[in-house]
């Protein structure tokens, strides 16, 4: 095979030496004979195909970052184990994709070159790894965290239109290797097959734009108010989660409501607590060994005012904002308690903020006395009683009629004879299409969504008109004056038959040249 102008042996050799694993001098004749098969042909497909699904792999990766901390928390809970897996799934991720991307630059460089594709069995075996290990990575997905694959639908309405622009991109630049090798290769079968899979590609690609749909595309007198934020927890990413530091600091991001969860001590003391047991946000495995896998109601308030409720936090850094902590936020998050219904309510009032919580756990065989005791502390409180929030859904009743002035907040979709005059519709985000959620706006519903961190999504939900995101990142999502991207319909029209036709452009003078 010889080699085209301008490709060096040296070059050639260099090229040769990691995708074969053989040093093959640089000389012609030591050459003469080495050709690249069908067999290598296929090895190049399949190389092909598995930098494409490590690809995806990446995307599903960077979305799923979203929700990653209730990952972090359901290992916590099954292992009593606490490590940020984020970064694991990123550092493999990104392993396995710089292994396929570095060896597919190195097959079209050789293939440019006029160089034979003879992949050594070394890179096989790891290629196949590598496909086992996304593929099961994909399954786990599928199997434990199907959610995900609804969020990675609504990524779409983000990227969508960059998504397609890189794609037309990448294989427009396909078509230099492409013309090399079909000009080089003596089937005639194999040079139509692959110009017709190549043309069906571009095709698809230059029409896609037909099934890309994304609220954000619009014009910019259309975009609907900002949504308010619903402190996760308080600010989580800032302060011990559910302690009044935590309500404190989502203060100071503007948030509207202080979203919390709310237990009952074993003498009748209404406590904010998310777990069903304190080993991961207290010290309570140093002060009561014994009685640390006891659910959180088994211990009386004088017990639980006697645990640490922040030092976790700077210790096991459930998030990376910890680390960029001032001296005196690391003072006052290691002095945090467990704060109780009373001292939040009070909280709240005084900075005028609602406050929004769960009564856990709802299967206690005492829920109704939870309820009217959680009841009693907050028509003693003062609050104004349209500042609180009533989200659990046992003995609903019971509350309407003792505290008429709560507000409701359902966790379900609003029913066909609905009877409810005010509906507040609190609901993950992944159950709510953005045509849902322009219907449910046009009728004045209020529709909250959890749990929104990053700020891609928000500008989803954002564009898509929802009233307010529940968060765990305020400091961030309050620093947003407007959408990631805006683009009005002719904008994006103009973008699109512009990339189209430039890709066509050096497709065709790819060709030309290469001939």
């Amino acid at each position: 095979m010889a080699d085209p102008p301008g490709c060096c042996s040296a070059c050639a050799t260099c090229l040769l030496c990691p995708y074969s694993c053989q040093w093959i001098t640089a000389k012609k004749e030591k050459r003469k004979g080495l050709r690249t098969t069908k067999y290598d042909c296929s090895w190049f497909i399949f190389l092909f195909c598995v930098f494409l699904f490590t690809l995806v792999w990446l995307y599903f990766a960077i979305i799923i970052l979203n929700d990653f901390h209730n990952f972090n928390e359901f290992i916590f809970r099954q292992r009593k184990l606490w490590l940020d897996w984020s970064l694991v799934l990123l550092i493999a991720t990104a392993v396995l994709i710089s292994y396929s991307s570095v060896l597919l630059v190195l097959a079209l460089c050789l293939q440019l070159c006029g160089q034979p594709l003879k992949l050594h069995w070394v890179h096989k075996v790891l290629l196949i790894l590598t496909a086992l290990v996304v593929a099961a990575a994909f399954t786990g997905l599928g199997v434990k965290w199907a959610e995900e694959w609804k969020s990675a639908r609504i990524s779409l309405q983000a990227t969508g239109p960059f998504l397609h622009i890189g794609a037309v991109g990448g294989m427009t630049l396909l078509a230099w290797p492409l013309a090399s090798f079909i000009y080089r290769t003596r089937s005639a079968g194999l040079k139509v097959f692959l110009l017709l899979m190549y043309c069906a590609a571009m095709i698809a690609l230059y029409l896609a734009p037909l099934g890309i749909t994304s609220p954000c595309i619009m014009e910019e007198n259309q975009l609907p108010p900002k949504p308010a934020l619903v402190g996760h927890r308080g600010a989580p990413m800032l302060a011990p989660e559910n302690t009044l530091m935590s309500l404190h600091k989502a203060v100071e991001c503007d948030v509207q409501v202080f979203e919390t969860d709310v237990m009952v001590s074993a003498d009748g003391v209404p406590f904010l607590m998310h777990d069903e047991e304190l080993t991961r946000t207290t010290n309570v495995q140093a002060v009561f060994p014994e009685r640390a896998a006891l659910n959180s109601t088994a211990f009386n308030w004088t017990d639980l005012q006697q645990l640490d409720a922040g030092s976790w936090f700077l210790e096991r850094r459930p998030f990376p904002t910890v680390q960029s902590l001032s001296p005196g936020d690391r003072k006052e998050a290691a002095k945090q308690r467990i704060p109780s219904l009373e001292q939040a309510l009070e909280a709240a009032k005084q900075s005028n903020i609602s406050i929004m919580f769960d009564l856990r756990p709802e299967n206690h065989s005492d829920y109704q006395n939870f309820v009217n005791v959680t009841l009693g502390v907050i028509l003693q409180s003062g609050i104004p009683l349209q500042q609180v929030l009533w989200l659990p859904d046992g003995f609903r009743e019971d509350v309407k009629q003792q505290a008429p002035g709560v507000q409701h907040v359902y966790g379900r979709k609003r029913l066909e004879n609905e009877k409810e005059p005010e509906l507040h519709v609190n609901l993950p985000y992944q159950d709510m299409s953005s045509e849902e959620i322009r219907q449910y706006r046009q009728d004045n519903i209020s529709v909250n969504l959890y749990v929104v961190n990053q700020p891609w999504l928000f500008s989803v939900l954002w564009c898509s008109g929802v009233s307010s995101v529940t968060t765990n990142a305020c400091q961030v999502l309050k620093e947003m004056k407007h959408p990631i991207w805006l683009l009005p319909s002719s904008t994006y029209f103009m973008i699109w038959i512009v990339a189209d036709c430039v890709s066509f452009l050096i497709i065709i003078w790819a060709f030309v040249l290469m001939k």
